[in-house]
């Protein structure tokens, strides 16, 4: 029997980038479709008149982007339900917090006509919706770019909560290897090794460089080979080591900080919106 080879076709630089980050084009067409209506409706709005909060219009946009934000915090719900198989799978609810989060922001801009607040609650309403979608935006940015990060030149794997005690066991390890080292290791430990090694380090650079400059600090290393006798290399090779993969446990530590702290830029405010918001719908219905 003739034997057919099989092989995948390379996507495009274009097509890679765009199913990178968009995991549903379906969903993404949903809203294109929806923005597109939202707007149309408004320009034929604003057309015959002035839009204005109190109007019918003005209040269903108003009404409309409030039973959307109540179904983007629903997803915090499914999250804390994930064994519930009633409610069905997380994705579909994440994708509706994303899309359905950002439309709510121009929901409510339609709502105010495109117009700046004027009194305090709704000043401090506007401004948490923009800071709730905002932070969320950026979440999404952060778990698609930091994984790909992460993969693209570290050979180290470490779990978050396990940082500080795997530099700590590093440290130990260090000193040791130090103490019965060549008297140039043990001057080059203390001065450059140590500070180092002493607790897991956060570092903006690698956002930008993965390595966090690690080559030019290596070539430290081979500048005091060249002067060692050669029994003592391998003891500067294990401190080597030991660098190199200390700085790549800090690239986890400043990369997965910033996927869990981003969180505490999110969620309370969030939480916050929801609460101003209810507040805003009661003093529209009393008054």
């Amino acid at each position: 029997m003739k034997k057919t080879a099989i092989y995948q076709k390379k996507r495009p630089g274009a097509a890679r980038w765009f199913n990178k980050w968009v995991q549903s084009p379906r969903w993404l067409l949903g809203f294109g479709v929806a923005v597109g209506v939202c707007l149309g409706v408004y320009a034929l709005h604003a057309a015959f008149g002035r839009v204005r909060p109190g109007s019918v219009l003005g209040l269903a946009y108003g009404i409309a982007a409030t039973a959307l934000f109540a179904g983007v915090f629903f997803y915090s719900i499914k999250r804390r339900t994930m064994q519930i198989r009633a409610l069905g799978r997380a994705w579909p609810y994440l994708q509706f917090h994303v899309y359905a989060g950002t439309l709510f922001l121009l929901l409510m801009g339609m709502h105010t006509g495109f117009q700046w607040p004027k009194g305090v609650l709704t000043w401090i309403l506007w401004i948490t919706s923009v800071w709730t979608v905002a932070t969320g935006l950026l979440g999404i940015v952060l778990q698609k770019w930091i994984p790909t990060l992460l993969n693209s030149g570290l050979s180290t794997e470490v779990h978050y909560d396990r940082i500080p005690e795997l530099v700590e066991g590093m440290r130990e390890r260090a000193a040791a290897l130090a103490a019965t080292a060549h008297p140039m290791v043990q001057d080059f430990h203390r001065r450059h090794l140590a500070p180092v090694l002493a607790a897991p380090e956060t570092r903006l650079i690698y956002f930008v460089d993965i390595t966090g400059g690690a080559q030019a600090r290596i070539d430290q290393f081979e500048y005091l080979h060249g002067l060692l006798p050669a029994a003592d290399a391998p003891a500067l090779d294990a401190l080597q080591d030991l660098y190199r993969t200390k700085l790549e446990i800090d690239a986890h530590f400043t990369l997965q900080k910033a996927l869990r702290w981003w969180l505490y830029l999110h969620v309370p405010v969030s939480v916050l919106l929801f609460a101003l918001l209810a507040l805003h719908i009661f003093t529209v219905l009393y008054y």
